[in-house]
């Protein structure tokens, strides 16, 4: 499978993600989290659900403000670390998929007009070196149903009254539910028109963050670029990567506060997991102070002048004493 393919279907997962979250309507009203009403419900939401509210009402009893805030951190952190070996794989294959980039260049350049015997000759290189071109995808694929199971048990909590306003607030957000599912997001509109610039600030700065974090993964997924040549391919998955934490940015800014503050910290430790992995990959090349210093190669050059001047003198010295002999 090339790259240009496997482009497209993780583009289409992500546009199954946006779809699901902007079109499905989760239970809305009074909810009996006793009495689950499908079998979806019975083994996901309300189970996700249920430990929200559980930790939600310890943190609380602790004497810690912004309890429910935390509760979604906590659970955040648990499936990071549920998923941490699929994770692993993930970012192994990434990073294997990088070092094969200069082979597939010699591909492109050798086979560029044959499309078919391209294809044949990229199978080959990753049958060679191991590499599964799939093997990204697949965290993805687990984590889409966690993601819609929390969205969904946002909706179910905030239906039950177990978590009091007072504890939905998260620092400078005022209500971790809002904004509700029949908001959606005319509350722009409504807080343009009314001129309330703190609530525009308080629900659209996280949308904001979680973007930034999304970006400054996917671009640490990629390689960085090369000194010699323009990789096509690599052009358009990047303006395609670019686009689609834009499009989640504005889905987020009519979702509840509290999945953004999931999918924020969630990113905040796939940068994490992506340094200790792949390093900074694509992203020196925003920001040149991460790209590493070659101090030993800087060190180093000096010494072999030093020594290649001595060689020198020593080698102009020989014919002068050999000179000064025959004479």
């Amino acid at each position: 499978m090339n790259k240009r393919l496997r482009t497209v279907l993780l583009v289409s997962v992500l546009l199954i993600i946006a779809a699901l979250l902007s079109g499905c309507s989760p239970a809305t009203g009074t909810v009996d989290l006793n009495n689950p009403p499908g079998v979806w419900e019975q083994i996901v939401v309300y189970p996700i659900a249920k430990a929200l509210v559980w930790l939600t009402n310890l943190i609380a009893s602790l004497g810690i403000p912004y309890s429910l805030g935390w509760a979604i951190i906590l659970i955040t952190v648990v499936i990071k670390l549920a998923t941490l070996p699929l994770t692993r794989k993930q970012l192994q294959s990434q990073k294997a998929m990088q070092d094969l980039q200069p082979k597939q260049k010699e591909l492109q350049e050798k086979y560029g007009k044959d499309r078919q015997k391209l294809s044949e000759e990229q199978m080959k290189l990753y049958k060679e070196a191991g590499v599964n071109p799939m093997g990204g995808c697949l965290p993805l694929l687990i984590q889409l149903p966690i993601l819609w199971g929390l969205y969904q048990a946002l909706y179910a909590v905030a239906g039950t009254d177990l978590v009091p306003l007072a504890q939905r607030s998260f620092f400078w957000i005022p209500d971790l539910f809002f904004p509700t599912l029949a908001v959606g997001t005319k509350w722009l509109g409504e807080a343009f028109q009314a001129q309330d610039w703190g609530m525009l600030f308080a629900y659209t700065s996280l949308p904001i963050i979680m973007l930034v974090t999304q970006m400054l993964v996917q671009k640490m997924t990629q390689a960085p670029k090369s000194k010699g040549g323009k990789d096509t391919q690599a052009q358009m998955m990047g303006q395609m990567m670019f686009f689609m934490p834009i499009m989640f940015g504005y889905i987020t800014l009519g979702l509840p506060a509290g999945l953004t503050l999931y999918w924020t910290v969630s990113n905040i430790l796939s940068v994490i997991q992506q340094y200790f992995v792949t390093g900074w990959g694509a992203l020196a090349d925003w920001i040149p102070a991460l790209k590493p210093k070659s101090a030993a190669s800087q060190t180093a050059a000096p010494v072999v002048v030093v020594q290649d001047a001595a060689r020198i003198e020593s080698v102009s010295d020989k014919p002068v004493k050999r000179n000064r002999r025959r004479r």
